[in-house]
């Protein structure tokens, strides 16, 4: 199932075949393990797993999610990781968590109540692994989840207890508002405010 391949860059790389459509539907409402260790400069929050990350078991793994190009091109890893190198991201001081838990084909899909609980879960898991800042993918999902509907993109106003909340677009391939050059540019300036202060 799983495979380690050595590339030429000295890096390891792991890969998996691709799910069958059968398993990526049995993924519906299943739930990812977070990437988190405590005292992380960065906690990125997805809205809500797709049912491909889910069936593979890594974040932002479905083929057009832009995440990992996007940390790449904004400077967070120094070279283009794989979704199945996801627990790597600990050694740079990054972890990964999803404001809703429970997979689905698109984040429309989840209810207000859905991103109410996953507020209060993910406030549980903030208090708990105190990271410096946490980075919501996706300003819908945070206007609706912490009930804040005039929010903007980038640093918000009020913390999470004491850490810094900042919002980004999401990285969806489904997300036609902003193209991969927009998406980094906008990731990094999170990566410019992070190693500044």
């Amino acid at each position: 199932m799983l495979r380690i391949e050595k590339l030429s860059n000295s890096s390891l790389m792991t890969s998996i075949y691709k799910p069958t459509r059968a398993e990526v539907l049995a993924a519906y409402n299943t739930r990812l393990p977070d990437v988190m260790a405590p005292n992380l400069k960065i906690l990125f929050s997805g809205i809500n797993p797709s049912l491909y990350s889910a069936a593979v078991g890594h974040h932002f793994a479905r083929p057009g999610n832009r995440f990992w190009k996007a940390i790449h091109l904004a400077g967070f890893t120094e070279q283009l990781l794989s979704p199945f190198e996801d627990r790597t991201l600990l050694d740079r001081g990054f972890g990964l968590t999803n404001l809703a838990a429970r997979a689905t084909a698109r984040a429309d899909e989840l209810t207000n109540e859905d991103l109410a609980i996953g507020h209060q879960v993910l406030a549980e898991k903030i208090e708990q692994y105190q990271p410096k800042l946490l980075a919501v993918l996706g300003v819908s999902a945070y206007r609706t989840a912490f009930k804040q509907p005039k929010a903007q993109m980038g640093l918000q106003e009020k913390p999470l207890f004491d850490t810094t909340i900042w919002v980004l677009p999401n990285p969806s391939g489904l997300n036609a508002h902003y193209q991969l050059n927009d998406l980094a540019r906008v990731y990094q300036e999170l990566y410019s405010f992070a190693t500044q202060t």
